[in-house]
């Protein structure tokens, strides 16, 4: 028997991705270690709605899962022109106002695991702008290699996350936009709220921001319907005015509002598409001093 990425590569794109949504609501239904998760964080995330609805948000998410997979099959025979097609923008100006703020100190672009995000920078990257993905490696070293080829093809970098700053500068230096995911727990982070409960949010972003001067521009993948149609969508731009302020309390405290207003665009765009959303992922996994774990 054939295994699922060569079935979903010897389809047509269009029903690859209509058998891929399919494979993904099968998978749902035998994904008994990570559905229990997935349910207690759309409990916590939309806690008015009941059981039923977060089952059916949940089974949307593991058919988007699908389809991402089918697009990514089919992603290495794909042209440049066809990726274009897939991927257009939404909110242009968003990004104009960001570029005539920046001056030619590059953009920091926030993003999250939401919607088809491998084919964000990639997709970015075919309409010949120049982008690098701040992105932990994968643990398997043949699978890393294939992800980060499939990433370059158009000529997105990836930099690896651990010690990315130095990276990061070199490129926003040369005006160059580094997309950087703001949605993962993170251990070492600081507590900014989610969904009304504090999760442990990285705050590399917010500190290069502050120290570069480089503005925060939200970008997210939005899949039109249910085949391969895509659209970057660009929210308005976080902008830092001043130089920032002097002493460490203060870029302390101005870290925290900004990972807090970062964390709030995330959110605003996982209500609006919660099937777009990785519920399966351990948000809320790190808990303040004196707080006991949940998952």
């Amino acid at each position: 028997m054939a295994p699922p990425w060569a079935v979903l590569r010897a389809l047509p794109l269009d029903r690859a991705v209509r058998a891929g949504a399919a494979m993904g609501a099968a998978a749902m239904a035998l994904d008994r270690l990570n559905r229990p998760i997935a349910m207690k964080n759309l409990a916590i995330a939309f806690p008015d709605m009941d059981r039923a609805a977060h089952l059916r948000i949940l089974r949307d998410s593991y058919r988007n899962f699908g389809r991402m997979a089918a697009e990514w099959a089919h992603f290495p025979k794909l042209s440049r022109e066809k990726v274009i097609e897939m991927a257009g923008y939404a909110n242009r100006e968003n990004w104009n106002a960001a570029i005539r703020v920046s001056s030619g100190r590059g953009i920091l672009a926030l993003t999250g695991h939401f919607g088809n995000f491998e084919l964000l920078s990639a997709g970015h990257a075919a309409h010949g702008n120049r982008i690098a993905l701040v992105a932990r490696p994968i643990r398997n070293p043949l699978v890393d290699r294939a992800v980060v080829a499939r990433r370059g093809r158009f000529g997105a970098e990836s930099i690896p996350r651990k010690g990315a700053g130095r990276a990061v500068i070199k490129r926003l230096r040369m005006d160059w936009m580094v997309a950087v995911p703001l949605d993962l727990d993170t251990r070492a982070g600081i507590f900014v709220n989610f969904f009304s409960l504090p999760a442990a949010t990285s705050p590399a972003l917010a500190r290069l921001a502050i120290a570069t001067g480089a503005p925060v521009l939200p970008a997210f993948m939005v899949r039109e319907g249910a085949e391969a149609r895509h659209r970057i969508t660009i929210l308005e731009p976080f902008i830092l005015a001043g130089e920032g302020p002097r002493g460490e309390a203060a870029r302390n405290d101005l870290v925290r509002i900004e990972t807090q207003r970062y964390t709030a665009a995330i959110e605003r765009m996982v209500r609006q598409h919660p099937d777009h959303w990785n519920w399966i992922h351990r948000r809320w996994k790190s808990r303040p001093a004196g707080e006991r774990r949940f998952y």
